[in-house]
């Protein structure tokens, strides 16, 4: 499930492989997005992937997502089971990163 949408003037393009993301986590996606807008001046894109690798036994859900700034971008990803707690884990790391700019 691949889509593109765009949110508050911000290109959001999410990738999923093989995978069906729930409204509910859709919905999740742009509340992080919210967030990390009050850590930046300015966010032109926002990539998010998920993958679910059904090979490995733990962790076989990853979450990666690249937010689109001046200069240079700022990259996070995460692995586990849940995505809601990925998604929560990216949005720290990104915004630490977004912080020290």
């Amino acid at each position: 499930m691949n889509y593109t949408e765009n949110f508050e003037g911000i290109k959001i393009d999410v990738q999923a492989v093989d995978i069906n993301i729930s409204d509910d986590i859709q919905q999740y996606v742009r509340n992080t997005i919210t967030k990390l807008k009050r850590h930046a001046k300015k966010i032109d894109s926002i990539d998010v992937y998920f993958k679910e690798e059904a090979n490995q036994s733990t962790n076989s859900k990853k979450v990666s997502m690249r937010v689109g700034i001046p200069g240079n971008d700022v990259f996070a990803e995460d692995q586990g089971e849940n995505w809601y707690e990925q998604l929560k884990n990216v949005e720290e790391k990104l915004k630490r990163q977004l912080e020290k700019r």
